[in-house]
């Protein structure tokens, strides 16, 4: 072909001149799996008649499908994953990246796997490991090269059912939050001549085993597409319930079924039970939670203390301004006032506001970081996105003062009566003082954070309720970094 008649056709089909190589996202179905050999997974939620027939985390079963390609009639192999108790529904799969047991098995490889990093030293897990709270601990965490990052390390638990990832969002899927660390100077890429991601699979293809394992899945070589996805069905499972103030839950709606005469709020009776229940079947998670081996005559009280924390929790601490729901998040974005001094809100503080595109922007916004989740909290410590607050009892005493103040302050975060009467009195001619904590913004308008004035017992409850929401840990059979259904 001539050199002309090669131009010409690139200029009647420009995408041939982007096109990617043959092996980056265009499947060949014949290195494939086949149809039968390519394992289902699905999620079975509390919702489902069949959850409680389901005996583990991670059920062994079969199914009758039709291979597509041939129109026959197979027996397959499917794995179904029993959603903990207190996680009301299944997480949410996208279509174009189904649960294979393949798959699966690929994306736990590569969690692991230190070959994406430039120096071969980092891996997802060095910073959300599964011994740690599927976090690292640090106040803020360490990168290639032992370079210290700006923020807290959030936990990947529970994280299938996050609308957006990162403390500031800027994903909105775990794929795409899987592709940051590996092109991130201050996580897993030192440097280098060429794009993060291009080296990293460059990587990746001298394993033969793994290029494999990439072909059987998606019937192409590896590619960043693939690994994102891979990666992604594995952290979908990382995933735990079934705390105490679940299984409390579950008390309440079988009393309310047995007397319909009763009280519809959780009572202290619900929780003790519970609690008794997980002394008398050796629940060491449980237990743990509540804060060791207790004598049994404190059951009654611990059930009133925690059930009084809930309530505090849903009323008077406003807690549930923002944490609600099965994960305890709005999945929004609020300004705290974590890291302001003497008012001032740090530029590198600007959070959400930072990530939203340009064109986009909601002053709204500035200073605004994710509400995560209240699951695993004793193994996700110090809190807070710059991890300031290494105890319960200190998160507890930032939002009992109101947080920081700063001209960006959340209106979730402020007096607004004490406002309106501040503005009220200015308007009337008068010149009231400010109260101590508050601030006047660049407009003048008053900033006054809105103080709980809890009492020491109450803090207390508030504590033994975050505490008993401490689910079971994750399932060995995905925190276990060497084991794989293929390998039993």
């Amino acid at each position: 072909m001539s050199r002309a008649t090669c131009l010409l056709l690139l200029a009647l089909s420009p995408a041939l001149a982007t096109a990617a190589p043959a092996d980056d996202g265009l499947p060949n179905e014949a290195k494939k799996l086949p149809f039968k050999d390519d394992a289902r997974i699905e999620f079975v939620a509390g919702t489902s008649p069949e959850w409680k027939t389901l005996t583990a985390f991670w059920n062994e079963t079969t199914e009758q499908a039709t291979d597509p390609s041939t129109g026959q009639k197979v027996t397959k192999r499917l794995v179904k994953i029993r959603v903990p108790l207190g996680l009301s529904t299944a997480p949410a799969v996208p279509a174009e990246n189904p649960m294979t047991v393949a798959k699966w098995e690929l994306g736990k490889t590569l969690y692991f796997h230190k070959g994406l990093s430039t120096n071969g030293t980092r891996s997802c897990a060095s910073c959300h490991d599964p011994a740690r709270g599927w976090t690292d601990q640090a106040k803020t965490s360490s990168g290639i090269n032992d370079q210290l990052g700006p923020i807290n390390s959030p936990t990947v638990l529970n994280s299938a059912y996050n609308r957006f990832q990162f403390w500031n969002g800027r994903a909105d899927s775990l794929e795409n939050q899987a592709q940051g660390p590996v092109g991130n100077s201050l996580e897993m890429f030192g440097g280098g001549k060429g794009d993060a991601w291009e080296e990293a699979v460059e990587r990746v293809k001298k394993d033969p085993a793994l290029v494999k394992r990439f072909e059987q899945v998606f019937g192409h070589g590896p590619s960043r597409d693939a690994a994102a996805k891979a990666i992604a069905a594995y952290e979908r499972t990382v995933l735990s319930g079934n705390s105490i103030y679940d299984r409390a839950e579950v008390n309440k709606r079988k009393r309310l079924s047995d007397d319909d005469t009763g009280k519809p709020d959780l009572i202290a009776e619900d929780v003790s039970k519970a609690i008794q229940s997980a002394r008398a079947a050796k629940d060491k998670a449980a237990i743990r939670a509540l804060g060791g081996n207790q004598p049994n005559d404190l059951d009654k009280t611990l059930g009133e203390q925690i059930a009084s924390g809930r309530a505090l929790f849903f009323g008077k601490a406003r807690c549930s301004n923002c944490h609600v729901g099965d994960g305890f998040t709005d999945h929004g974005f609020h300004n705290l006032g974590v890291g302001a001094k003497d008012g001032k809100l740090p530029r590198g503080e600007f959070g959400r506001y930072d990530a939203q595109a340009t064109g986009h922007k909601d002053a709204g916004m500035v200073g605004g970081h994710k509400t995560p989740g209240l699951r695993g909290l004793l193994d996700t410590a110090p809190y807070l996105h710059d991890g300031s607050e290494t105890t319960l009892e200190g998160v507890i005493d930032f939002y009992d003062r109101g947080g920081n103040v700063n001209e960006f302050l959340s209106p979730k975060m402020r007096d607004a009566d004490a406002e309106a009467t501040y503005r009220k009195a200015r308007a009337e001619g008068k010149n009231p003082p400010l109260p101590t904590g508050a601030m006047l913004d660049r407009a003048g308008n008053p900033v006054i954070p809105f103080q709980l004035k809890l009492k020491p017992e109450e803090k207390a409850a508030l504590v033994m309720f975050l505490r008993a929401l401490q689910g079971d840990p994750v399932d060995a059979t995905v925190a276990d970094e060497k084991w794989f259904p293929s390998a039993k």
